[in-house]
């Protein structure tokens, strides 16, 4: 008996694959009936269909805004940083009007913390060796800011056993990432890093694909 597939894509063949034996062989299935189940059949095949559609669009327009907010964010922060310079040569060494502006003296560096870990790793494969990876900042408190995520692979070898070693595979500012080109057949696992100055955080929780 066949299994059922697990792989998105996989699901996907497989129902386009029903519905073309439906109805090439429809006496074959004399307990489909082409007038309702087969109907019903192809409204779910083309329900999911939209609902890809829309889930691609949305992904592309978020990642469209938060490439306008990032560059916005940055226009402003330069705009900040000159400013401040700025006040900071106007008082001299009267440093505490700085406070005037939300600003204050230059405070002594100190050590960066190290993140927190990474947490809830969810993945979601979206279609032949595309994976999109999706996870939550640490715990407030838990650690320093979070400059960039580290996004690292292992994978199982052809013949299983042991697991490879971990590779990083890409980064991110952000807490998901649409990983493409991804090996297909392998089990692999995915983890996420917190990085910043201070360091890298304790590993998210690893999470399985096949692709």
């Amino acid at each position: 008996m066949a299994q059922f597939p697990n792989a998105e894509a996989d699901i996907v063949a497989l129902a386009s694959a029903m519905i073309a034996g439906y109805t090439a062989h429809p006496a074959d299935f004399p307990s489909m009936d082409p007038l309702t189940d087969l109907v019903a059949l192809q409204a779910a095949l083309s329900g999911y269909q939209t609902a890809k559609t829309a889930q691609t669009d949305a992904l592309a327009a978020a990642q469209v805004a938060t490439e306008a907010k990032n560059l916005a964010l940055d226009g402003l922060e330069d705009k900040m940083r000159d400013e401040l310079k700025k006040s900071e040569v106007d008082v001299g060494i009267d440093s505490e009007k700085l406070e005037y502006i939300g600003w204050g003296p230059k405070a002594p560096p100190t050590a960066a913390v190290t993140p927190g870990q990474p947490r809830n790793l969810d993945p979601v494969v979206q279609g032949p060796g595309t994976l999109f990876l999706d996870w939550k900042p640490p715990a407030r408190g838990s650690g320093g800011t979070v400059r960039t995520y580290v996004i690292e692979r292992r994978e199982e070898p052809a013949a299983g056993g042991e697991f490879g070693s971990w590779a990083q595979v890409a980064i991110a500012l952000e807490t998901e990432a649409t990983l493409m080109d991804q090996p297909r057949g392998p089990q692999l696992e995915y983890r996420i890093k917190a990085v910043n100055a201070g360091g890298t955080s304790i590993p998210s929780n690893t999470a399985a694909v096949v692709l």
